[in-house]
């Protein structure tokens, strides 16, 4: 958002969340951990393990490093594992297959930024929030006609399909809006960088990492506290 001209109104926007990671474990009754307020049944009681998805694409939330999947949910999923007394496997994949493999039963968790909704909770169960963000915008530094969310209207917008970011840019422009350019392969960004796109729309954390990471982009965020809401991240379980 434009108003965002204080340094002290920045700041704001890099604040970040932890619920309290005492409560990943209570104890074992009857073959089921309570793991971060979820109850996940293991084989055994000595038999602690969980298999975990993620999409490695959006850094500072997890991303690839040496081949290795790195970031900050992967520190939050060590802190909890280790807590809980759980050994972990992370496999990375697509967004959308996060959600596919949970409700085909073929891993336990996913974790990747993923915010919790109304409609995702109708299929999904939650952990309790570890993180609280919003979406935030992306454009060229040249744009001067770009300002909040409402001056997307009429206006190209890049999102990561599947995504809050998606639902934002629906909001303002309308649920089948050919404007929105929905992308499945981790390039949404770019497209504001060669031209396909006026702006693009994701985590706001995200986004000021990836402009500050490239700076021969010659990008710029904006953030809208005002048309933006809170979105809160939690580890996700199939049912």
């Amino acid at each position: 958002m434009n108003k965002h001209g204080s340094s002290t109104s920045k700041k704001s926007h890099n604040n970040i969340v932890y619920i309290v990671l005492g409560v990943v474990i209570v104890g074992i009754v009857i073959g089921t951990t309570k793991f971060v307020g979820h109850s996940a049944t293991t084989k055994s009681k000595s038999e602690k393990k969980i298999s975990v998805l993620t999409y490695a694409n959006w850094n500072p939330f997890e991303y690839i490093k040496n081949g290795k999947v790195v970031g900050f949910d992967l520190d939050i999923l060590k802190s909890l594992c280790k807590e809980a007394g759980y050994q972990y496997t992370i496999k990375n994949t697509g967004w959308d297959s996060m959600f596919t493999q949970l409700n085909s039963g073929s891993a336990d968790a996913a974790i990747s930024g993923i915010t919790i909704t109304k409609d995702r909770q109708k299929t999904y169960s939650f952990s309790k929030p570890y993180f609280v963000s919003r979406q935030a915008i992306i454009v060229k530094k040249t744009d001067t006609v770009i300002k909040n969310a409402t001056d997307l209207k009429n206006k190209k917008v890049a999102v990561q399909l599947g995504s809050t970011g998606e639902e934002a840019a629906e909001s303002i422009l309308g649920k089948n809006s050919s404007n929105i350019s929905k992308d499945k392969g981790g390039t949404t960004f770019l497209q504001v960088v060669h031209g396909q796109a006026d702006a693009a729309i994701g985590d706001e954390t995200t986004v000021k990492k990836y402009v500050a990471s490239n700076p021969s982009y010659k990008l710029k965020v904006i953030y809208d506290d005002k048309n933006f809401e809170p979105e809160y991240f939690g580890l996700m379980f199939g049912r």
